[in-house]
């Protein structure tokens, strides 16, 4: 995710205690598994609900590694990253990524996204949803082209690699890289917590006025009238940090799809109609049609909604489809003049990752001809090696695969032997350290970046839970 390649070789040893093999420890001349949070009084949020859960699940969960595991990386958000407050006379919610002290809005809203069927019960967690659905449309009302955002909404940027970018920088935007899904992840979590709980408070007209920006925005980067007002460069030695033609993109051919400068992993795109994208817009757009006539009576810019909806997705199934031998598939990316790139990227939205944020239906032929491509050696960003085999991508380079695919794996199956080979691969490739990375070695686990990763924390987290409930056998016998 962040643009510094600090690749690290670490080992996180608990206090007191000796390594005996991965992840197990002896401490007071007896193996046991120390807990890797943070103490009760340094936490930055504690849900009664969340830890009932923890405690309902670890129960259920017959590995002491796993257990161990699933209670370091479900709270993990809460636990270290979430501030909780108000700005402006309203409640706020600011939520780091990790070792990254910005907001993104990607981050942000998966990162909690768990803990949305927790709300109803929980009135903590209630505020921290408002708060951040608040800061949600603070933020696209600053800019709806930035990716990543400061605590201060005045503040200059305090990421290094973004303080020289050329484009049109404004206060409390950390990173400007337009990426569709820094839309998309604000209305499903809205979404999804107004479903969860029926609370409509936070839906006030900053957020419906957010919400047009972010219609208005799509129908921008259509590009049907010129290239419209972003753009973005940088200086630096990796090509995908900075886009063609005077920041502006590759040219596409008008055809109805969004227009994205950059992936969900902040990488450039090299053909502007990223698939998994527009699919997910698609998705987003229909949930918040939905929000606004019910809970705003917004008629019109429901039907503008549904309306663009329905042609992204006639021109994502026009351009956006690979006619092979075996059957159609989803192309990662196109240009609308009949060019299109076959890959697949770890970050979400993915082609593999498409069913678990309701693109489709796990079942349909087409995904699944897609998802057997994304997990073999037609994705040249495919890995496999002695500790796993995943899916990673330029951002961290060759090798080097993201639990975050191995988990979309698992999320995205019925297969209980897939399911069980996607868990142990994530148990034995934390390097010891009881929590989730970006990305690691295929050979070598203990190779790997990012120690204080939220979002890849908090979903093993939630594909526990996910199992407990959908494939409790996997997890007896795990």
């Amino acid at each position: 995710m962040t643009t510094r390649r600090h690749l690290l070789k670490w080992m996180a040893l608990a206090p007191a205690a000796t390594l005996l093999s991965d992840g197990v420890f002896a401490a007071t001349g007896k193996a046991s598994y120390l807990s890797q949070r943070p103490p009760v009084g340094k936490r930055k949020f504690t849900s009664a609900a969340v830890e009932q859960l923890i405690a309902q699940t670890k129960a259920r969960i017959g590995d002491p590694e796993l257990a161990w595991m699933f209670e370091n990386c479900f709270p993990n958000t809460l636990d270290t990253t979430v501030e909780v407050g108000t700005l402006r006379g309203k409640p706020d919610t600011f939520v780091i990524t990790g070792d990254i002290n910005a907001m993104w809005m990607r981050d942000s809203s998966a990162q909690v996204w768990p803990y949305v069927r927790l709300a109803k019960q929980d009135k903590a967690l209630q505020q921290l949803f408002r708060g951040l659905i608040h800061r949600h449309a603070l933020c696209i009302s600053i800019d709806p082209y930035a990716n990543a955002f400061m605590p201060d909404p005045g503040a200059t940027s305090n990421l290094d690699w973004a303080q020289h970018d050329i484009t049109d920088m404004k206060p409390g935007v950390a990173e400007r890289k337009w990426e569709i899904d820094s839309l998309c992840y604000p209305i499903r979590l809205a979404h999804g917590y107004w479903k969860a709980t029926g609370d409509t408070s936070a839906f006030d007209d900053d957020w419906h006025a957010a919400m047009r920006t972010v219609l208005a925005t799509f129908r921008v980067q259509q590009r049907k009238d010129g290239h419209g007002p972003y753009h973005f460069q940088r200086t630096s030695p990796t090509p995908s940090e900075s886009q063609f033609l005077q920041g502006y993109g590759n040219p596409t051919h008008p055809v109805g799809m969004i227009h994205a400068m950059f992936r969900p992993s902040d990488d450039a795109t090299v053909y502007p109609f990223n698939i998994p994208g527009n699919l997910f817009a698609v998705t987003s757009l229909r949930q918040l049609a939905e929000m606004l006539r019910a809970v705003r009576h917004d008629d019109a810019t429901a039907s503008d909604c549904s309306a663009l909806a329905d042609e992204i997705q006639r021109a994502a199934e026009a351009h956006g489809v690979i006619h092979g031998d075996g059957g159609d598939y989803w192309a990662y990316e196109v240009d609308g003049y009949g060019n299109q790139l076959f890959m697949d990227d770890a970050n979400v939205p993915s082609l593999l990752a498409l069913p678990y944020l309701g693109a489709c239906e796990q079942g349909d032929a087409r995904y699944q001809r897609t998802r057997a491509q994304a997990w073999s050696t037609r994705n040249p960003y495919f890995f496999k090696g002695s500790a796993a085999e995943g899916i990673g991508g330029p951002h961290e380079g060759l090798r080097m695969i993201w639990p975050m695919s191995i988990m979309m794996r698992a999320f995205t199956t019925q297969d209980t032997r897939e399911i069980a080979q996607c868990v142990s691969w994530l148990k034995t490739t934390h390097a010891g350290s009881g929590f989730m990375h970006e990305a690691f070695d295929q050979d070598d686990p203990k190779t790997f970046t990012r120690p204080w990763f939220a979002w890849a924390n908090t979903l093993f987290g939630e594909l526990i839970v996910h199992l407990v409930d959908r494939h409790p056998e996997v997890l007896r016998k795990a």
